[in-house]
């Protein structure tokens, strides 16, 4: 061995330098650590494994997914009701009737060809009442858009209705032109979500009136949570607190109060 190279053994990467015992050490703790590090991923990644999906399915997580998928129904509605006033004129009315008066059948009966459902409205017999046994097959058939997922409800009914009152969106026998809404259009409740025990079979020409609306709000029973989700006259769709006041909720129901909300009064 040659003098220079036997001066050179302290020196990093010398091929002829002897391990010192802290270097061993040093290499004994970097392995160490390494493989703690695994076995705490690995526990994690178990724990996540097993709490994870519990978590996803529980009930808040479910709410927010029925949530969602409600505000899409009732964007669906928005649009077949909007598609149906370009085509006729106006909204339609809460419900059709007889020579005599009596109720027939639902506005929601009348946009289903406006919701790709045009196969079972061709099934529906327009000259004879909703639940008259020529409609039966109707009747019983489920309409998913017209019902929340998370709904405890059968499921041939809706949870989703029209605001028919005396300055609401909808006449109830005739058709109302957009024209006559004077109110701003984006806070002017059209269709809103009620609660499972207030549903009716779809094709029912039954909707919201000033007694149920108050008791969805009062009552403190909303469909959701903490609130409801709502379809408005510009055919936006949002969410609503149940615990609004009062003043505020009449004044979206309103159709030409002339009323100027701000945005987070609601």
């Amino acid at each position: 061995m040659t003098k220079e190279r036997a001066e050179d053994r302290s020196f990093p990467g010398n091929p002829y330098t002897t391990p010192t015992l802290e270097n061993e050490v040093a290499k004994t703790g970097s392995r160490f650590s390494f493989f703690r590090v695994i076995l705490i991923s690995g526990i994690l990644l178990l724990l996540m494994g097993v709490f994870l999906p519990g978590i996803r399915r529980g009930p808040g997580m479910r709410d927010v997914r029925n949530r969602t998928q409600c505000r899409n129904n009732l964007k669906s509605i928005s649009v077949a009701l909007m598609n149906y006033a370009e085509s006729n004129g106006g909204l339609p009315p809460a419900y059709t009737v007889d020579a005599q008066g009596k109720p027939l059948h639902s506005w929601r009966t009348l946009i289903l060809p406006h919701l790709d459902e045009g196969s079972l409205y061709q099934k529906i017999d327009l000259s004879k009442p909703w639940n008259d046994p020529a409609n039966s097959e109707a009747f019983n058939s489920e309409v998913r858009t017209y019902r929340c997922p998370g709904a405890d409800c059968p499921k041939n009914c809706s949870t989703y209705m029209a605001i028919v009152t005396e300055n609401g969106c909808f006449h109830r026998t005739e058709s109302r032109p957009f024209s006559e809404i004077t109110d701003e259009h984006s806070q002017t409740l059209l269709v809103m979500e009620i609660p499972s025990s207030e549903a009716v079979p779809w094709m029912q020409p039954v909707d919201a009136d000033e007694a149920l609306l108050n008791s969805v709000r009062l009552l403190e029973k909303p469909a959701h949570r903490s609130g409801f989700n709502a379809a408005y006259a510009d055919g936006h769709t949002t969410y609503l607190l149940h615990e609004m006041p009062a003043d505020v909720f009449n004044a979206l129901i309103s159709i030409n109060g002339n009323e100027n909300l701000p945005v987070n009064a609601y």
